[in-house]
């Protein structure tokens, strides 16, 4: 499923959410993982919901298979890119960001200005505001930015 470089990834992430250091993930160590991030302010609802994706107690085997199962679920580059060129209608390799952000609040599954913010943030438009989608869509299917 995973070669080693990828596993060594997931248990170096395991690691810095395993907080207490007791060899699983709890709400506990996720409050704390949330916090280190900046968000202080998770409720208990959304972290219970979030231990109860487990089958069980979340050691690194099921960290590493719910990964597995979340990943296995995600679109082909090549799928998502398509979804992408629909609105590249010149065929630049790019979108406006305020379309795109438009486009993402209005339709379909709708993104919250939170959800915007945060694609923002970890994928930013470049000077004149423009979205360089097919390294999004190599960034969404491989987890790191192509040179």
């Amino acid at each position: 499923m995973f070669d080693q470089s990828q596993i060594q990834e997931f248990k170096e992430a395991f690691t810095i959410m395993d907080q207490n250091r007791d060899g699983f993930i709890d709400k506990e160590d996720l409050r704390d993982t949330f916090a280190a991030l900046g968000r202080i302010n998770v409720k208990n609802e959304e972290l219970e919901a979030m231990v109860k994706e487990a089958p069980g107690p979340i050691n690194f085997t099921v960290f590493l298979t719910m990964f597995g199962e979340k990943l296995k679920g995600t679109d082909p580059e090549e799928t998502i890119l398509h979804a992408f060129k629909v609105f590249d209608t010149e065929g630049k390799g790019f979108i406006k960001a305020d379309f795109i952000k438009e486009k993402l609040m209005t339709q379909a599954d709708r993104f919250s200005e939170e959800e915007v913010k945060q694609m923002f943030a970890a994928f930013p438009p470049d000077m004149s505001g423009n979205l360089d989608y097919r390294n999004l869509c190599y960034v969404i299917t491989h987890g790191e930015e192509k040179d």
